[in-house]
């Protein structure tokens, strides 16, 4: 079963934070008292990772995004528009 771009590419952001929360809060207990942290520390780390190993996800994510997006705005031109306003024609 092949998952669509925008699903994988969101599940490996989520991981690339939750893993350094969870390895900062159960091998750091200094971080299980300054929760606020750990979670801005894996804020970064998850950025850090995403940008230098997420770089295909993302590009495969916009691409279908944007033909998504252009097969919208293809399907719904000015002309058609005009044609369904205007009764006569």
């Amino acid at each position: 079963m092949k998952f669509p771009p925008f699903v994988v590419y969101t599940v490996l952001r989520l991981l690339a934070f939750f893993v350094p929360l969870a390895i900062m809060w159960f091998f750091f207990p200094i971080f299980r008292e300054y929760w606020w942290l750990a979670a801005l520390f894996a804020a970064l780390i998850g950025m850090s990772i995403s940008l230098l190993f997420l770089r295909s996800p993302l590009s495969k994510t916009s691409r279908e995004l944007y033909e998504r997006r252009a097969q919208r705005t293809a399907a719904a031109s000015d002309e058609d528009i005009e044609d369904r306003a205007d009764p006569e024609v």
